[in-house]
């Protein structure tokens, strides 16, 4: 009866996934429409522009999924409480797909900006680096191996690979460019380049969003982990009933 709860207990999502889940509809329809709508179109690119809203929502999401992957990793180094393990995983995949979305959109933004779909600028090397790193993370997770062996590994990976998250960040203030734009905090006075203010809201509600999918994200990926551990567990021991039954 109590693997059977515990079964019902996993399969069953939790009350604050479904309410996380029914407000971000609206709120993702809602940021579609400020995107290709409500906000004006930029007189210099037009409409590609717009993939501007989404390209560095992903890359604010991106880097603060590898930044939960440092933190959890170091709990889990000083705890080894495995669900740390879990969340730093999950959270390094999620993080994967957003810089694949950064740097899909991005080509698209550079053929558009500077008539070429790849160029070797700081930015876009080191975000190519960051996502080879973190495939590489995911490698190691998925090693054949004991878990906590494993989770040792990938946890001082995640630690040393994301060293390369400020580097991505600071590369077009560090590395003279004449390509990639700072469009917030350039200069002494942190001004950047400078945004209409609807497109700024626009872009502030859309990184915001794709933040609060990114949780949606973490949670599911979490349960889903917890539910393969929960499986795994009691299809051992129904080995060993068998066992011990042919034993018998």
């Amino acid at each position: 009866m109590d693997n059977k709860n515990s079964i019902f207990r996993f399969l069953i999502p939790s009350k604050g996934y479904n309410i996380l889940f029914y407000l971000a509809i609206p709120i993702v329809i809602m940021a579609l429409y400020l995107t290709f709508i409500w906000s004006p179109v930029e007189r210099t690119m037009g409409e590609v522009q717009k993939i501007f809203y989404f390209h560095v929502g992903s890359a604010w999401n991106a880097f603060f999924a590898f930044f939960v992957v440092l933190v959890f990793s170091i709990l889990y180094l000083v705890k080894r409480k495995r669900i740390y393990d879990i969340i730093a995983g999950v959270s390094a995949e999620i993080g994967v797909v957003f810089t694949a979305i950064v740097l899909a959109t991005g080509p698209i933004w550079a053929h558009s900006a500077w008539n070429t779909w790849w160029t070797w600028e700081p930015r876009l090397t080191t975000t190519l680096i960051l996502f080879f790193i973190y495939i590489a993370y995911i490698m190691i997770r998925n090693m054949e191996g004991e878990w906590q062996k494993k989770a040792r590994l990938a946890s001082v990976f995640g630690i040393i690979g994301f060293i390369n998250v400020p580097i991505v960040f600071m590369a077009v203030r560090w590395w003279e460019t004449n390509l990639h734009p700072v469009v917030l905090g350039d200069g002494n006075e942190q001004s950047g380049g400078g945004l209409e203010p609807s497109m700024l809201f626009t872009l502030l509600f859309t990184v915001a969003t794709m933040t609060l999918v990114y949780f949606l994200f973490l949670r599911k990926g979490i349960y889903i982990e917890q539910l393969r551990l929960e499986t795994s567990k009691l299809k051992a021991k129904w080995q060993e009933k068998e066992i011990n039954r042919e034993a018998s």
